[in-house]
């Protein structure tokens, strides 16, 4: 579903990422790992089209996606669930997931009822704002509005930072489902180590903006990968 090779990232004069080369197939996870600092968030930014790549190529189910902005990968079907999950905080709950409407036709603007299925709390907090939310609530918004873009790519940047114990096992059955779903490629960043290995079917460890290992889980034992990703 998604190839990216050889892509680099700068954020002014400093080098960020160093020629990745990475993969992620539908219906699978594909988990990110690696200490603070080396370059993961930035991976997602330059895939989502958040901050621009320096250099490298992307494509999308067979599709070349050339330099487009982010607006236009969203509508290519590139969804993203930021770190600090940036929902509009004076917006209410609906109006958080009405926003997802601009990727799609008017023939499509409604909520499904299999969000609500999968996040219940937020057809009891509709009319809520989304900064009233706790941070469990929060995330759970943020990737209900990423769903309803009708994403080909899903990017989760760390979807368990600050998120209490119950809400990190709702989403994570959330990411299985969706995994499972079959129509989708999911890209995951997480740093809770057992949430992503019990998850992933494939790994990339990066270390100083470039990957040091990758594999199927049949590939790295939990031992290697555990090794790669520690300080």
């Amino acid at each position: 579903m998604l190839e990216v090779n050889g892509l680099t990232l700068h954020y002014g004069q400093s080098q960020i990422l160093n020629g990745i080369d990475l993969s992620a197939a539908q219906g699978q996870v594909t988990c990110i790992m690696g200490t603070n600092g080396v370059g993961k968030t930035s991976l997602l930014k330059a895939i989502s089209g958040t901050h621009p790549r320096s250099g490298g190529t992307m494509a999308l189910d067979g599709e070349d996606l050339g330099r487009l902005p982010a607006h236009m990968l969203a509508q290519k079907g590139i969804g993203y669930v930021p770190q600090g999950r940036m929902i509009f905080p004076l917006l209410t709950v609906q109006e958080n997931m009405e926003t997802a409407y601009a990727c799609l036709p008017r023939s499509e603007h409604h909520i499904p009822d299999e969000i609500y299925e999968l996040f219940p709390i937020l057809k009891d907090f509709l009319n809520r704002r989304g900064g009233d939310l706790s941070g469990g609530q929060q995330q759970q918004l943020a990737i209900a509005r990423a769903m309803l873009t009708k994403p080909k790519l899903l990017l989760l940047d760390e979807p368990t930072e600050g998120i209490q114990p119950n809400i990190i096992q709702q989403i994570g059955r959330v990411i299985e489902y969706l995994r499972d779903r079959g129509d989708m490629a999911i890209v995951l960043v997480e740093q809770y180590f057992e949430f992503a290995y019990g998850l992933a079917d494939k790994f990339y460890v990066l270390r100083r903006g470039a990957v040091t290992a990758s594999g199927s889980k049949s590939e790295l034992t939990k031992d290697e990968l555990m090794a790669e990703v520690s300080v």
